[in-house]
């Protein structure tokens, strides 16, 4: 088997350990190729039956042999273009992998809001000057309620963590899963005005799909409780831009923390950066000094089990799009 090895920012390198351990578990016969470029990836991709990195469409067409490939990403929705998605070519990657630090990411993000600890940093040395409005207006999240739209790895995650700071828990998802960490039943999606009604704080976890692309629209606002809190730290798209900006123009919207927008970058005159109780961190969430490892581990995992004909670990439906 020819594996090919496309790295980039969640897979930023491959040791020569890391060549051993591929080597291993793909068996006698098993080449690894490392490539940084796309133009490099090409060269091999006639000869490659197992891509490990990203695939983007040309790399996809040069591969007439491809047989596998194991996504370092966690949000899958550029590898889901009609020719591959449409391919019989399993995807995998790091699902259930990656709710931790997202999840971790997120609460700082929303602690650094109610806490109003953004609004102290950017006050800087005259933070004491506006002592006083941050104590009037800062936030206890114990008691609060907090629903979780997509209760899957990240979703249990930020529940967990909620759970912790003695929040109530709400949660709604398209499939049919278990509750855990304080969510009893997850309600299905058409009882999202219900749950968006009860929360206090909203926290988007779910993939970026054709069913949830800007799904978060003016409609869905005005449904949100006034004064509610809006988290995001998955996909910026789930998200429509300018409804946004309404509910936090007119304050049916309480506060955004956001470490994920329609249409990243933003540009610096964006009517965003003017709103004091928005929080954003530049699509930072997804980082973390054990992602790449764990990653790593699970493709090796998984080419063992390619080899053996077992069911691989991760797999995404690329119709669903998770």
């Amino acid at each position: 088997m020819n594996v090919l090895v496309v790295t980039g920012l969640t897979l930023p390198e491959v040791t020569d350990a890391d060549r051993e351990m591929i080597l291993a578990a793909g068996g006698p016969g098993t080449t690894v190729t490392v490539v940084s470029r796309l133009r490099d990836a090409l060269v091999h991709a006639p000869r490659t039956d197992i891509v490990l990195g990203v695939l983007p469409e040309p790399l996809f067409n040069a591969a007439p042999n491809l047989k596998w490939v194991h996504a370092s990403a966690s949000g899958v929705d550029m590898f889901l273009y009609p020719a591959f998605r449409d391919s019989p070519i399993p995807l995998s990657g790091e699902k259930g992998l990656v709710g931790g630090h997202l999840a971790d990411h997120g609460f700082g993000l929303l602690l650094a809001l109610t806490r109003r600890i953004a609004s102290a940093i950017r006050y800087g040395t005259d933070a004491w000057a506006h002592r006083e409005e941050m104590r009037v207006t800062e936030l206890e999240l114990e008691g609060l309620t907090m629903g979780v739209f997509g209760f899957g790895g990240t979703g249990r995650a930020m529940a967990k963590r909620a759970e912790a700071f003695g929040m109530r828990l709400l949660a709604v998802d398209e499939m049919p899963v278990a509750g855990s960490d304080g969510v009893g039943d997850v309600w299905p999606t058409t009882r999202l005005p219900e749950m968006l009604s009860l929360s206090d704080v909203v926290a988007v976890c779910c993939p970026l799909t054709e069913a949830t692309q800007s799904i978060f629209n003016d409609k869905v606002f005005q449904q949100m409780r006034r004064g509610s809190l809006l988290v995001n730290v998955t996909r910026g798209e789930v998200v429509d831009g300018d409804s946004l900006v309404r509910a936090l123009q007119s304050g049916q919207l309480g506060g955004a923390a956001l470490d994920v927008v329609p249409g990243e970058p933003i540009a610096a005159d964006h009517p965003l950066w003017g709103f004091d109780n928005v929080v954003m961190t530049p699509h930072t969430a997804g980082a973390s000094q054990h992602r790449a490892r764990r990653n790593f581990e699970r493709f090796c995992d998984n080419l063992r089990r390619f080899r053996a004909g077992e069911p691989l670990v991760g797999v995404i439906d690329k119709v669903a799009g998770f």
